[in-house]
Formats: C-alpha cells, sequence, structure tokens
C-alpha cells in the first residue's frame, strides 16, 4: 500500500506586516491549524514558501529555525500551557533557558511584563492558585520575554468567560497598540473584532484575504 500526499492548504498568499493584528477564522479541519503551524515555524510547507524576518524556513537548518522560533515568536495557546511545579515568575522565564537576548536582563524584564500584565502581585503563584484569565495572563507574558518580532495566539479565549475574554482582548489590543505584532486563531466574531484584518479559511483556502 502506497502513501498517498493530501494536500491541506492550496494555493495559500499571506502577507503580514509588522504591526498588523491578523485574525485567522475557519471551521474545523479548515488548515487553519496547519498555517498557525507554519507560520511559527513549527512545520514547513511540502510546497511553496513560508518567509518569517526575511528567511524562508524551508531554506535555514532545523538549528536556525529553532532559533528564529524561540526568539521572534511567542506563542499563546488555548490550554495556557503553564508548568504546574513553577510559579508564575518561573513560567515567564521558561523560554530564556534555550533562548535569551544577551542585552535584556531577564529576570528584571519577566517581573516586568507580570507587572504589565496585572499580576504583580501573584509572581510566586503556582497554576492552580491563579484563575484561567490569570494563567493565560502569565502566558501572555511569557510569550513577550523574548521581545518577541511575532506573537501567535492560538484561540486565547477558548478556555475563557466572556468577562474574562474581553479582559483578554483588551490586553491583545493594548500590546497591538504598543506595536506588538499578532497573528490569532480563533472561531469567535467578537474576538476577532479586535484584529485589523480577519482571514478565513476553507477546505485549505483563503475566501477572502
Amino acid at each position: 500500500m502506497t502513501d498517498v500526499e493530501v494536500p491541506i492548504l492550496h494555493d495559500i498568499n499571506i502577507d503580514v506586516k509588522k504591526g498588523d493584528f491578523v485574525a485567522i477564522m475557519g471551521p474545523s479541519g479548515s488548515g487553519k491549524s496547519t498555517l498557525m503551524n507554519m507560520l511559527g515555524c513549527l512545520d514547513r510547507p511540502t510546497a511553496g514558501h513560508v518567509m518569517v524576518m526575511g528567511m524562508d524556513i524551508n531554506r535555514i537548518s532545523d538549528i536556525e529555525l529553532a532559533k528564529l522560533r524561540g526568539m521572534e515568536i511567542g506563542f499563546v495557546f488555548q490550554n495556557f500551557n503553564l508548568v504546574s511545579r513553577l510559579s508564575a515568575l518561573q513560567n515567564v522565564l521558561l523560554p530564556t533557558y534555550a533562548n535569551r537576548r544577551p542585552d535584556i536582563d531577564v529576570n528584571e524584564r519577566a517581573r516586568q511584563l507580570l507587572d504589565l500584565v496585572g499580576l504583580s502581585d501573584r509572581m510566586n503563584h503556582k497554576p492552580t492558585e491563579l484563575s484561567g484569565g490569570q494563567s493565560q495572563r502569565v502566558a501572555i507574558a511569557r510569550a513577550l520575554i523574548n521581545d518577541p518580532a511575532i506573537i501567535l495566539a492560538d484561540e486565547p479565549t477558548g478556555n475563557l468567560d466572556s468577562k474574562t475574554s474581553v479582559e483578554i482582548m483588551e490586553l491583545f489590543s493594548d500590546l497591538h497598540k504598543k506595536g506588538s505584532t499578532i497573528i490569532m486563531i480563533t472561531h469567535d466574531p467578537e474576538t476577532s473584532a479586535y484584529a485589523d484584518r480577519t482571514i478565513h479559511v476553507k477546505d485549505g483556502y483563503i475566501e477572502n484575504n
């Protein structure tokens, strides 16, 4: 039995500029998660090109790709992905164990970021001692620790109630106003309304861009 290659994305052409806030929407199985994985340098395309910070991710080594991902892309996940045994401060510092900018005092920056997201009084709390909204704020601070060029957020309000979702999206909006480039997957029209532009993906094709 031979393997059959089944394309997931077709004729995708997206240009995200510095300072953009882009939402990607689509039903389950539409290809939006695959698209996000390639934009986040987690997967490489089998055809075509993905350019991140001027680099073609198919033309650099695995080591270079990992460094690009670690330094220039900050990830925010639906399930927070915090380490339960670590404090909020320690969770924010996690990305710096593999990659860090030499000109940044990461401990001081982690404290500043937790203050920025409104958790200056929760730095030593563990995830089990935090609400869902507070956990997502820690995750956002963690995404920012290496001063990345791009923030990728995958359903960042998916596990939050409506009030907390608004608070988290206001935080993303503030980051955008300060110059952050944000690419966000969401199924929620109210969440996508915070973006400057919404891209709809269906059956591996972009319906509008």
